[in-house]
């Protein structure tokens, strides 16, 4: 990256990749904080009149992890003065001939969610090959060079932007002589962080177990099979038979059991989902999704349309519930806004399976407000990302509206590539209020209209039906006649059929 490039790199994000140097597959980023996430202040700032009072802020900010503590103790005899730090971590990654881009993009997301989790990104490394190493995932020669990158910064954590295999993980920890996760890991951790209610818990902790229940470990022979006569515990021959299960064998099953319980306890909570839906449904109300990449702005748009006051934070996967709120046309229709946890690419599989309860707002809408960074380096990527997970929960098929959010970061040339890219888009800032009146036209215009017309001569003193005309129906005129209000709508067939006592006659 040239000094020039340097001086335009407005997003925090960058200073990741400056100072960067390649040289024999190996791309090393400047050391130093990542500062994966844009700055706080003008965003919060500017959002704070529209954000409503956010009182879950103070109790998120309240369990954050604090730089300068950590629990490592260099001397046991002066565990009173130990030193305190931050987790340190160095990223790494692989990439094939050709996408490098999407590996540094990729790696940048990867600092970002580092730092949602509380880590401190030191360093970063990137190694061109045709497929990572099947025992080490970098190869040989690289595995020591992260070695002495980890031993020179002091890190304590090696974070790889992928899914590890168990062994792979191990392999790795024996070459660098530090803790080594995966971006899955990573993900969870955040997930176990922001869950606040008790169906996301349970959740949460249904794929955490998912995930851990084929990378469990046995240590010495505590963890070893037993087994009785000359196959015995070092053929030790007679007397040596054991209990037969050993205690790797007994947390697999612990841990099935409580995944048993925990799918019981989500399954338990659906009825009372449905029940709401269910309303929604017999009053003919409308359902519109707010769906999208993590961090791209689907909670501030719902806080700018409806003051919902949802917590609005500068960090990945800030929003885990869905949340609904109520909102109106220009018309007069209602209709729902849902507001759903975020999306990022390699979403883990366990994370899809387990929020498929809270992604069925999504697949049960009438309409996907499908919100995109604009000021992303990659808005293509997260669009197609986001259009993968709707596709599993199976909502390909619902009306989709594209939202360019954080316009206001644009250029005039970018607006013109993200045009080309989604003709039919809207942009917007949530931040400025900026197309927000233009949101919720192509919202009215895209909602589903009911698909029965009627024509109802309703008496002055049911002011009620013309209300109840006005909230779930579509009016298409209004008469006043000496005996009531004459009104000819498009409803539903449910309450058609409620409202055939005030039908008008033929010749009125």
């Amino acid at each position: 990256m040239n000094e020039a490039e340097q001086n335009t790199a407005d997003d925090a994000v960058e200073r990741v990749l400056r100072g960067a140097e390649t040289k024999a597959g190996l791309t090393r980023f400047g050391s130093g904080a990542a500062e994966a996430l844009m700055e706080q202040g003008s965003d919060a700032a500017a959002g704070a009149e529209t954000d409503g009072e956010q009182f879950e802020r103070e109790e998120r900010a309240a369990l954050r992890r604090v730089a300068g503590l950590s629990t490592e103790l260099e001397d046991v005899t002066e565990v009173e003065y130990r030193q305190l730090r931050l987790e340190n971590v160095v990223l790494i990654g692989v990439y094939s001939q050709g996408s490098l881009d999407d590996a540094e993009n990729s790696l940048r997301e990867l600092s970002a969610l580092a730092e949602t989790a509380g880590a401190r990104v030191l360093d970063g490394v990137l190694q061109r090959r045709p497929h990572p190493d099947p025992s080490t995932y970098l190869g040989r020669g690289k595995v020591e060079e992260l070695r002495h990158i980890v031993a020179s910064l002091g890190a304590d954590t090696v974070v790889a932007d992928t899914e590890l295999a168990p062994s792979q993980r191990r392999a790795l920890e024996d070459a660098v002589k530090v803790k080594v996760i995966d971006r899955t890991a990573v993900i969870l951790d955040i997930f176990s962080q922001h869950a606040k209610s008790r169906e996301g818990k349970a959740q949460v902790e249904l794929a955490q177990l998912e995930y851990l229940l084929p990378r469990l470990r046995g240590w010495g022979e505590s963890m070893s099979r037993q087994a009785g006569g000359q196959v015995g515990s070092g053929g030790a021959g007679m007397g040596s038979r054991g209990p037969g299960e050993t205690k790797i064998e007994l947390d697999r099953r612990r841990i099935h059991s409580r995944m048993a319980k925990l799918r019981k306890q989500i399954a338990g909570m659906k009825p009372a989902r449905d029940a709401k839906r269910a309303n929604r449904r017999r009053n003919a109300i409308p359902s519109v999704a707010i769906a999208g990449y993590t961090n791209a702005g689907k909670s501030s748009l719902l806080n700018r349309i409806t003051g919902a006051g949802l917590l609005v934070e500068n960090a990945l996967f800030a929003t885990l519930d869905a949340t609904v709120r109520r909102n109106t046309t220009a018309d007069g229709r209602v209709y729902t806004l849902a507001d759903t946890v975020g999306f990022v690419r390699n979403l883990p599989h366990q994370l899809v399976e387990a929020f498929r309860s809270t992604l069925e707002e999504v697949g049960d809408s009438d309409l996907i407000v499908h919100v995109v960074d604009a000021a992303h380096p990659d808005p293509a990527g997260q669009i197609a990302t986001v259009r993968d997970v709707i596709g599993e929960v199976g909502a390909r098929d619902i009306p989709e509206l594209i939202v360019f959010n954080k316009a206001d970061l644009v250029t005039p040339e970018d607006r013109l590539v993200l045009r080309g890219l989604e003709p039919g888009a809207v942009f917007a800032s949530a931040r400025t209020g900026e197309g927000i009146d233009e949101v919720l036209a192509a919202i009215t215009r895209m909602l589903p209209d009911p698909a029965v017309e009627i024509d109802l001569v309703v008496p002055y003193d049911r002011g009620d039906v013309v209300s109840t005309l006005h909230e779930t129906g579509r009016v298409l005129s209004v008469d006043y006649l000496e005996e009531g209000t004459r009104v000819r709508a498009l409803v539903s067939p449910e309450l058609s059929a409620q409202l055939a006592d005030f039908t008008a006659p033929v010749d009125a």
